[in-house]
């Protein structure tokens, strides 16, 4: 999703003007931007927090010339994802699997079973079962 898909989602959604959606999502970012660049730690509650990670110079090398280079110390902003959204983000792949399996109809692909176990076939999720 891009910036003007959030534009154009918040228009739909909340019946508001598009240059008015606009504004609000550049206020939102800006805002965002600029409490990073004071070194504020943001948390949206839900969705994740986003900080800011100091790294120190270190020697580099150029990939192409193989050029030993001074990579200068350098403020990243680092997001980790919050318990709530990792939790919805896997409950819906999950179900988007299932969904084209089933119209795929292919059946779940057995994991490889270890040397000293001949009479049982491993499953995805670990558990095995008898095979006849």
């Amino acid at each position: 999703m891009t910036k003007s898909d959030l534009i154009d989602v918040l228009c739909e959604t909340q019946k508001v003007p598009k240059g008015r959606a606009e504004l609000l999502v550049h206020v939102i970012f800006d805002s965002m931007e600029a409490s990073l660049k004071r070194g504020e730690r943001i948390e949206i509650r839900g969705f994740g927090s986003f900080e800011i990670r100091n790294y120190r110079p270190y020697e580099g090398r150029n990939p192409r010339t193989g050029v030993t280079v001074s990579v200068r110390p350098k403020r990243l902003p680092f997001f980790k994802v919050g318990k709530e959204l990792k939790e919805r983000v896997n409950a819906g792949a999950g179900a988007a699997a299932v969904k084209s399996a089933e119209r795929a109809g292919a059946k779940r692909a057995p994991v490889a079973v270890s040397e000293g176990d001949s009479s049982a076939e491993a499953t995805p999720t670990g558990a095995s079962r008898a095979t006849a």
